[in-house]
């Protein structure tokens, strides 16, 4: 698979996450990610999930070193009397001793983006992950994040798909030299029902979900593909074998809409960008 490499890091250009799946679907899918080749599993403290992906990978006899483990500091332990106790139950869930990543989910208001950082950084020191990033940060929280991390924060994780490209903030990050992760990627089951997507898809023997995740990645974006049914993750990782040329990609930005966001929770979410 295509990978993004980024300070030491390797990650998969796609990644398969588990957001809103129970531990039942989690327990049923994940073994046919990884007969379709993901290596990549995306996953939160928020998520109530952990554990049942630790199950998962455990019981497929994965070796820890192929896979690349992402998960989500919550809102509720930005305190430094939480943080890295709450680290340790994810790791404790995951059944590992360290994770690949680990980023700040949100911004969120109470607590400043320094101490945020701060207290990332500190888990890391630790060796709890070997890299850390931050999540649905603006540019102005991204700059002022990358600034003040001792260790190289190597991922924003941002909605973005064809209605919502993040052109300014892919640029920012591009600036600082921090990969770009595109969570949400279908639009909430906009993208495969598009009849744009499915008619460039016709094109190239692809769903138009494979288009949406092929336009992602074929900008250097590390994306997230998620489904619940099984017979579905070998479609979403059959990416690789096509390239859109540039008049179809041109064509799929030009999907961009000022109401393009679909996650913007208040409390958590920032002051978005333009």
């Amino acid at each position: 698979m295509q990978a993004v490499k980024t300070h030491g890091a390797t990650i998969p250009a796609l990644g398969f996450g588990v957001f809103r799946m129970s531990d039942a679907e989690v327990e049923r899918v994940i073994p046919a990610a990884l007969e379709a080749g993901f290596r990549h599993f995306d996953t939160a403290q928020i998520y109530q999930n952990e554990a049942a992906l630790g199950i998962a990978l455990q019981e497929a006899g994965i070796r820890r070193d192929d896979l690349f483990l992402t998960t989500k500091v919550w809102v509720d332990n930005y305190d430094i009397s939480r943080f890295a106790a709450s680290v340790d139950e994810s790791l404790d869930k995951l059944k590992t001793d360290q994770v690949d990543l680990l980023l700040l989910h949100w911004p969120a208001d109470p607590v400043p983006v320094a101490a945020q950082v701060d207290m990332l950084n500190a888990v890391k020191e630790a060796g709890k992950t070997k890299f850390i990033g931050v999540s649905n940060y603006n540019i102005a929280q991204m700059q002022e994040a990358v600034t003040r991390s001792a260790a190289p924060i190597i991922t924003n994780q941002v909605e973005l798909h064809p209605y919502l490209p993040q052109r300014n903030l892919a640029a920012a990050a591009q600036a600082g030299d921090v990969a770009v992760t595109a969570y949400y990627s279908m639009a909430d089951g906009a993208v495969p029902q598009d009849a744009l997507l499915k008619q460039i898809g016709t094109k190239y023997g692809k769903s138009a979900a494979q288009v949406g995740l092929r336009w992602l990645v074929q900008q250097g974006y590390i994306a997230l593909s998620k489904t619940a049914n099984p017979a579905r993750a070998a479609e979403n990782i059959a990416i690789f074998d096509f390239t859109l040329d540039e008049s179809d990609m041109t064509v799929i930005s030009g999907l961009a809409r000022p109401d393009g966001r679909l996650v913007s929770p208040q409390g958590l979410a920032p002051v978005w960008d333009v």
